[in-house]
């Protein structure tokens, strides 16, 4: 029916609309009594759970940032089949983003066009949100991705960086700093070793006791993917995120008009797989096989999921694809993994690493 209604009734909409309401049916699940339910038919199957980060994940597919901003559907999405929920990008001080129209579907291509700009309610209103969230039984683990405010000048950046984590820290069962949307200005600079290896630094030290991850752009060039994964693993930190979302417009089979007419912003959904999937074995072959590396960029399907694992990816996430999937898209990945790991023999637990 999904499909049905997306093109009937979602498409027609605005679609930052159509995400609001959406965003509002999933997020009074738990209100509403019925969220148990869907969770019994949502539930990934025994024997998926991926141990990481000190912490173990039910499911090794979940909800990248930048649905759930500010941590308002957190058990609900757990409830549709998420194994984890990374709420974001969270600014020191609250800020509306920037104006809209701000969001596009390119639905031929399967991928949309964001310039959001981290609209959140700030970290302060987050922290007694999430602790609520806490003390939820059976809720999903909490990633929590944190970013510059856009009234910090680039040079604060790191200030603003601790002020967040110092309030949103506590409450994360893992932090990651966001230095790659495109869509603030003068933060994808802070990807150069130069200023990212101070900041991690310090937030790594205000942070101390949470695994701490970072957010890469899938526009850097090979070498400084692999220069700030040697990076990562000499500072110390627990993990690597790959990928934000691309400013390139490559490939895209959607018209040259529609495309033009979107603007600037953020590329995700089915155009980022190559490049995303590409940057994982980058980051693979330059880690220890114990950091743990979330690949995100361009899945949609339970089989894309595999391939991610079968790469070297510890947890896989996924986003764009919800929109055109719809509420039981974390269902069909669990159910499709399930049904791949059953025919394939090779297929060991451990990491969802093949044999051999």
């Amino acid at each position: 029916m999904y499909p049905f209604f997306f093109t009937a009734v979602l498409s027609r909409l605005d679609p930052e609309r159509a995400h609001h309401l959406a965003f509002s049916v999933i997020r009074a699940l738990p209100a509403l009594g019925i969220g148990r339910l869907v969770r019994r038919f949502t539930a990934p199957a025994p024997g998926h759970g991926v141990d990481a980060l000190g912490l173990h994940f039910d499911s090794p597919f979940g909800l990248a940032a930048g649905f759930d901003k500010d941590g308002k559907a957190v058990i609900g999405l757990g409830q549709l089949g998420f194994g984890h929920v990374e709420v974001g990008t969270i600014t020191a001080v609250a800020q509306p983003g920037n104006p809209k129209p701000r969001l596009f579907r390119l639905i031929t291509d399967r991928a949309v066009i964001n310039r959001m700009g981290f609209n959140n309610d700030g970290a302060a209103a987050a922290r007694e949100r999430l602790a609520r969230v806490l003390a939820v039984p059976g809720r999903p683990v909490l990633g929590i991705n944190i970013g510059k405010s856009r009234v910090t000048a680039v040079e604060d950046a790191t200030a603003d960086y601790l002020a967040g984590a110092a309030l949103l820290a506590p409450l994360a069962d893992y932090l990651v700093v966001n230095v790659s949307s495109p869509n603030t200005p003068g933060l994808r600079g802070l990807q150069e070793l130069d200023q990212l290896a101070p900041l991690l630094r310090a937030v790594q030290a205000e942070a101390a006791g949470t695994p701490l991850l970072v957010k890469i752009a899938p526009d850097l060039s090979d070498e400084e993917v692999t220069r700030i994964a040697e990076l990562v693993v000499g500072l110390g930190l627990d993990g690597i995120i790959a990928t934000n979302t691309t400013i390139s417009r490559e490939g895209l089979v959607t018209d040259a008009a529609t495309v033009a007419a979107a603007g600037a912003g953020g590329l995700s959904g089915a155009p980022l797989h190559a490049r995303s999937l590409a940057v994982l074995r980058l980051i693979r072959a330059s880690v220890p096989p114990e950091l743990c590396v979330i690949s995100v960029g361009g899945v949609e399907t339970a089989e894309q999921v595999a391939e991610r694992l079968s790469a070297g990816a510890t947890l896989v996430q996924g986003y764009t694809a919800f929109l055109y999937r719809g509420p039981l898209w974390a269902r069909q990945i669990n159910r499709g993994l399930d049904r791949i790991r059953a025919a394939e023999a090779g297929w060991t637990q451990a990491g969802w690493t093949k044999a051999g």
